[in-house]
């Protein structure tokens, strides 16, 4: 019997603390409700659910990201939905110009409203904003490259009015002579002594010029306004033809290779991101600035202006909303992404309860069956006063 080293005791002990520090990290993991607290637990683990975890929140801000970008482009829309009511109401006051039951006096009137509904559209497009944002006054649109076009509008006689295009540029690096302007043409007068006709056209502006000497086989005519030139072919005419019209518009080339576009980041990593381009909806940029209804001439062009303008704010709109839908489905996957890599994360970093919890109790047991064995342990050495009696 040895007295100096109580190897049972010792042997109880080690089991003692092996049995205490179990249980404390399984009420560690209990308590937390994660089996891995530190990178002693799991250190491949841990550095898979960080990145994990990184991914998760990022999905999630780029959700609330793509939220913010409906929310902009709602306030784009509902700004545009106002813009087309105004050039819907400009457009009644074009056609009712264009009617000779009002006099030159109630014309003047009419534009009086026209000018208050372009300041209107003006007023619009430089004051739409989201989070002092502008977002119409075209400051945010994307690549432009759009090749230049004129054609006949509500064309009335395609027998007369053949076909019109922008005459040849003078300088090489130009696409076109086309202008941005729209034009009214109208048959007026006959000379029968030369058999020639007489072309009057007025632009929207109210600007008025006349072709005289047409034949009365038409042929090709040389159209020259201040922005442009253009080639006007009218087929035969008769004197049943006085009097007949027609409107063309012209689009100019345009060609910007600079991406001002809004840039959404609606994914977690880089280079995950939408762009979405909103252009110019000012009266200027829908060539609206400079409507005239003062005259019939100028009113039956405006009309044509003004519908080029409903289509373009119609196409921006279109836009608009083929944006927001598509942010709309991103938002939706990337709620099932982040519910997804959640599942994921949640296996290798959350703790199984049940599981934990039978172990917690068995370290439990195990540890107050250490304490007993050990108190027995320290009795045994007290055999030795036995001897010395």
């Amino acid at each position: 019997m040895r007295i100096n080293h109580n190897i049972a005791a010792l042997n109880t002990h080690r089991q003692l603390g092996g049995a205490t520090a179990a249980q404390g990290k399984s009420m560690e993991k209990l308590s937390s409700g994660l089996r891995i607290n530190r990178a002693g637990d799991d250190a491949a683990g841990l550095a898979i659910s960080e990145k994990m975890r990184g991914q998760i929140r990022g999905l999630e801000m780029g959700s609330k990201n793509a939220q913010d970008g409906i929310s902009l482009i709602q306030t784009a829309e509902g700004a545009l939905n106002e813009s087309h009511t105004i050039l819907q109401r400009m457009r009644e006051l074009a056609v009712q110009s264009s009617n000779d039951s009002n006099t030159d006096a109630d014309r003047k009137e009419l534009q009086k409203e026209m000018d208050q509904l372009i300041g209107e559209i003006d007023r619009i497009g430089n004051t739409t904003e989201f989070n002092t944002k502008k977002l119409i006054d075209g400051s945010k649109n994307g690549v432009t490259e759009q090749i230049g076009n004129v054609k006949f509008d509500n064309q009335g006689d395609d027998k007369l009015f053949t076909g019109v295009v922008a005459q040849s540029p003078s300088t090489a690096t130009s696409v076109g002579s086309e202008a941005n302007e729209t034009l009214n043409l109208k048959i007026t007068d006959y000379d029968a002594a030369l058999s020639q006709f007489t072309l009057e056209f007025t632009d929207q502006s109210g600007n008025k010029n006349t072709i005289t000497g047409i034949p009365a086989a038409g042929g090709a005519q040389s159209i020259i306004t201040a922005n442009g030139k253009y080639d006007l072919a009218l087929g035969a005419i008769g004197v049943e033809d006085i009097g007949k019209e027609a409107t063309f518009t012209s689009r100019a080339s345009v060609t910007e290779y600079k991406n001002n576009a809004l840039t959404f980041q609606i994914g977690a990593n880089s280079s995950q991101t939408m762009n979405v381009e909103i252009n110019d909806m000012r009266a200027e940029a829908l060539h609206v600035d400079n409507i005239k209804v003062s005259s019939a001439a100028s009113a039956e062009a405006s009309i044509s202006a003004i519908n080029k303008a409903i289509e373009d704010v119609s196409g921006q709109r279109s836009k608009l909303g083929a944006f927001q839908n598509r942010l709309e489905h991103t938002i939706n996957n990337l709620g099932t992404s982040q519910e997804n890599l959640t599942a994921a994360e949640s296996r290798i970093r959350d703790v199984d309860m049940a599981k934990e919890m039978m172990e917690q109790t068995k370290n439990s047991i195990l540890a107050q069956a250490a304490q007993a064995m050990l108190a027995q342990a320290n009795q045994q050495p007290q055999g030795v006063l036995q001897l010395l009696r």
